[in-house]
């Protein structure tokens, strides 16, 4: 069964995880729109950029560049949390969780900012999570503060991940006012070049435009339709089965295995409040979410004990994506 092989961690678990996404994302491929862009930088290089902002390719090839980059980011993420050891154990659980997620909804499946920024959601959980057995931190929360930045001129809700480097060092250091100061900086530079480039090319206006999000109101209300987003049942209710197995193992972990699911949360956290920072609300903003439910996810699969039941929800989720793919 699925989750029996993607627990051992073998190398060609990643050809049945490229089979596992392609099936997954079938439904769009057998149901491609007759044009389909992209547009993958927003607001900040967008402006720059213009028309070259928007991608045109055809619908088959877009959806099948985006099931590459989000197998590269499952393989990725799954090798950070085997180096971490997060799991207990290595597997490719992490990876088959993330191209689950990664398939939930429509728009998860094309070419997006989120999908771009979700390799640097990566990279700077990496450079977190290794905070802890470092010394001196200063340098790298100075190049964390810079790829947050950059990660916001590619999409601007992508500016919350900085709250999330001064709550790293919380969760893993002593307060060190410096480490605190670094990653302001770090921001600082990034829009500092910009500005200039911004004035260089005569567009300064158009800079200001960039922070327009921080005046936007929180929405009291959501519209929604649910029968959409029913596809999330069978996920929601693996987290609780996450949670469950959690409690009982969570003070049998070694520290730096709690402070890193602590971090997984707050990063979660910031990437749901983040959404009204972003005028045209889509579910691909939602793809900000799936590195960490995704570890999580990986977490119950790996300590459940009873296999029919395992596989039976795992079954669910993917019969539960296809199915709303179809219908």
């Amino acid at each position: 069964m699925i989750i029996s092989q993607f627990r051992n961690y073998s190398p060609i678990n990643i050809l049945f995880l490229s089979l596992v996404g392609f099936v997954l994302c079938l439904g769009i491929f057998l149901h491609l729109p007759d044009k389909l862009d992209s547009v993958i930088f927003e607001p900040a290089l967008g402006n720059l950029l213009g028309e070259n902002n928007l991608i045109n390719l055809s619908p088959s090839t877009n959806v099948f560049i985006t099931l590459i980059l989000t197998i590269s980011q499952a393989t990725i993420l799954n090798r950070i949390t085997s180096h971490f050891n997060l799991l207990g154990k290595p597997s490719f659980l992490v990876a088959l969780m993330y191209m689950t997620l990664a398939s939930l909804f429509l728009p998860f499946l094309v070419l997006s900012p989120t999908l771009i920024c979700n390799f640097i959601s990566i990279w700077m959980l990496s450079k977190l999570l290794s905070l802890y057995r470092q010394t001196d931190v200063k340098a790298e929360m100075f190049d964390l503060g810079m790829i947050v930045g950059i990660g916001s001129l590619i999409y601007f809700p992508f500016l919350s991940m900085f709250f999330l480097l001064w709550i790293g060092l919380l969760i893993f250091r002593p307060f060190n006012w410096r480490e605190w100061i670094t990653p302001l900086l770090g921001l600082a530079t990034v829009y500092f070049i910009l500005a200039v480039i911004y004035l260089w090319m005569g567009k300064m206006e158009q800079f200001y435009t960039i922070w327009l999000p921080f005046t936007y109101k929180f929405p009291t209300a959501i519209r929604i339709q649910l029968v959409d987003y029913l596809v999330l049942v069978p996920v929601i209710f693996t987290l609780i089965l996450f949670l469950l197995v959690l409690k009982d193992n969570f003070f049998k972990s070694v520290v730096h295995i709690r402070k890193s699911f602590q971090l997984l949360f707050f990063m979660l956290c910031l990437a749901i409040v983040s959404f009204y920072w972003n005028k045209k609300l889509t579910e691909a903003h939602f793809l900000l979410c799936a590195p960490s439910i995704a570890i999580y996810m990986a977490y119950y699969f790996t300590y459940a004990k009873k296999k029919w039941f395992f596989e039976v929800v795992y079954a669910i989720i993917t019969l539960t994506i296809i199915y709303f793919q179809f219908f």
